[in-house]
């Protein structure tokens, strides 16, 4: 019985501790790197999980450290590790959906157009032809820009299409740049691609295939309703956070025209949400851009998607219990359905779990550096999140701190999914309720 219940989640961490392992051992080869000699052990490990994990940190200049054969292993890991969650999760919930009787199965495959089991290879196979497709359109439109307008070699444009389209859909992160997406600061046509990528990767497959099928928002699921919304509204607040704090701001876009202002702004806004890609330095942001960021990174993306964080519809699933609790309404709920209490008690282990996971790295990190408050706080939450932004500090932490990123990276990518799944599908009925105290809360 106990197999039956963390089978599943098993497999998941099986798997990502095995493709981490395969390629930490492929990127220690003495041929990986431009150098003599093969990279350390601990950068073989930090680069693997980290592109694995689809986060985007590195102790190195990913540009300038590894050959090709490095790049190609790098990108061969981030495209495992993106379809991996994403063709896993669906497995997953279709096993979930399996164990919730008749009346659960046909509720939850009618909300989240789910197959049953039987129908499992024919989903994964229309989920992984998805987000091939948009990796392959994103790739030519990138690659034709950069053959175009900043005469790259037809071969090289091709290959950093690829690479980049990869990445974003994945919400890796990684560029084969040394400035990174810093240098097209003022190439909105590609900023434009990028975000587009990372938006449409992060927000989940669920999200999407009932866009295709259900066109009348009155007609959405509470999950689509939820997560669509809720990355609505925090692209506006992450939008507003960057117009508002760094349109003067002298370190980052002060120096920019308002076309190039707004189009960076967006990336600010997109870029957050467990992306990686970077066009200023965010060691020179406003303090005040810095703390929305730790809220949206911490926050992630869609769930069953490419995105890292505790989830949107995690995040705004709670938000919709406070303001029940607040209203004195017997039911929490999302527009006219209500939201079960099991669904409600998992949302709050799965971010509570999150906040002590952050604070213990967060603490671990400051007992074995020596590094600023601010500057690992910002690490720590983008390492679990998997969003790979980072304030310069990756490369000058020891060692034991760059593992504690590493575990953080690795439980931020199948924690959440694993913890989440493992809780929903124990559920034993009792047959007895116990008596009801009362104790004194706030």
């Amino acid at each position: 019985m106990r197999r039956t219940r963390f089978g599943p989640a098993r497999t998941v961490v099986v798997f990502y501790a095995i493709t981490v392992s395969i390629g930490t051992l492929l990127l220690a080869l003495p041929f990986t790197t431009v150098h003599d000699g093969h990279a350390a052990f601990s950068t073989a490990l930090f680069t693997a999980a980290s592109a694995t994990c689809i986060t985007g940190m590195s102790p190195v200049d990913v540009a300038t450290y590894w050959n090709p054969f490095g790049h190609v292993v790098i990108l061969l890991l981030v495209q495992a590790g993106g379809l991996g969650i994403v063709t896993l999760s669906a497995r997953l919930l279709q096993l979930l959906h399996g164990r919730m009787g008749i009346e659960g199965t046909l509720a939850a495959q009618a909300e989240a157009h789910t197959d049953t089991p039987a129908h499992a290879r024919s989903m994964i196979r229309v989920i992984v032809r998805f987000y091939l497709a948009l990796e392959a359109c994103l790739a030519v439109f990138m690659a034709l820009r950069l053959h175009f307008a900043y005469g790259e070699s037809l071969g090289r444009a091709a290959w950093e299409g690829l690479f980049h389209s990869v990445s974003a859909v994945n919400n890796a992160g990684f560029t084969l740049y040394t400035e990174g997406a810093a240098k097209f600061t003022y190439d909105p046509w590609i900023l434009g691609m990028l975000c587009g990528g990372v938006f449409i990767g992060g927000l989940g497959y669920p999200v999407w295939f009932e866009l295709m099928r259900r066109r009348r928002p009155k007609d959405w699921s509470m999950h689509t309703r939820l997560t669509l919304g809720g990355s609505v509204v925090l692209f506006l607040v992450g939008l507003g956070t960057f117009l508002a704090f760094e349109w003067r701001n002298p370190g980052t876009l002060a120096n920019l025209d308002v076309t190039d202002k707004i189009w960076n702004c967006i990336g600010g806004a997109v870029f957050p949400r467990t992306a990686g890609f970077s066009t200023v330095d965010y060691t020179a942001v406003r303090p005040e851009t810095t703390a929305i960021n730790y809220v949206l990174m911490f926050i992630g993306g869609g769930s069953a998607g490419t995105s890292g964080g505790i989830k949107v519809s995690t995040f705004f699933l709670l938000g919709a219990v406070i303001i029940s609790e607040v209203r004195g309404e017997p039911q929490a709920r999302v527009g006219r359905r209500a939201i079960p209490v099991a669904v409600q008690r998992q949302a709050l282990t799965v971010a509570l779990l999150g906040v002590g996971t952050v604070m213990i790295g967060t603490i671990a990190i400051l007992t074995i550096s020596e590094q600023p408050m601010q500057l690992v706080l910002f690490d720590t939450i983008s390492a679990f999140s998997t969003t790979g932004l980072s304030a310069n500090l990756t490369s000058k932490l020891p060692v034991a701190a760059q593992i504690v990123l590493v575990a953080l990276m690795f439980i931020g990518r199948v924690g959440t999914m694993t913890v989440g799944t493992a809780l929903a599908m124990r559920r034993n009925k009792r047959r007895y309720q116990l008596p009801e105290e009362f104790p004194i809360v706030g």
